[in-house]
């Protein structure tokens, strides 16, 4: 019995780094106050992103270059607008994996699988 729940485990905690690392999908994406910033759709190496707010300058489609466990936007609304520079693929409880959406100085969002 202890064998079983040790090779699961192992089996679980090899699996992890693996499901983390992939960036690409849909992410809901919520803003430093909690609040619903909008969706993020990342499929090879473009992006597009809604705002929640209408008529948002951040809306809209751009290039990425995609890393191991992060991603850098090189044009689009995300970067021009809110200055976002790149997205890290970070552990969360709840989905095993996040993106959190970075200036050059702060963490301005956090998105999650939809």
């Amino acid at each position: 019995m202890r064998r079983i729940a040790l090779l699961a485990l192992i089996t679980a905690l090899s699996a992890t780094p693996s499901l983390a690392q992939s960036f690409e999908g849909n992410w809901g994406c919520r803003d430093t106050t909690s609040a619903k910033a909008g969706i993020l759709t990342i499929y090879g190496g473009v992006y597009g992103f809604a705002s929640t707010t209408m008529g948002d300058a951040s809306s809209g489609t751009g290039t990425i270059t995609g890393y191991e466990d992060s991603v850098a936007f090189n044009d689009g609304g995300l970067m021009t607008a809110r200055n976002i520079v790149a997205g890290r693929v970070v552990a969360d409880p709840t989905n095993l994996a996040a993106i959190q959406l970075e200036t050059a100085e702060a963490i301005v969002m956090l998105c999650t699988p939809r």
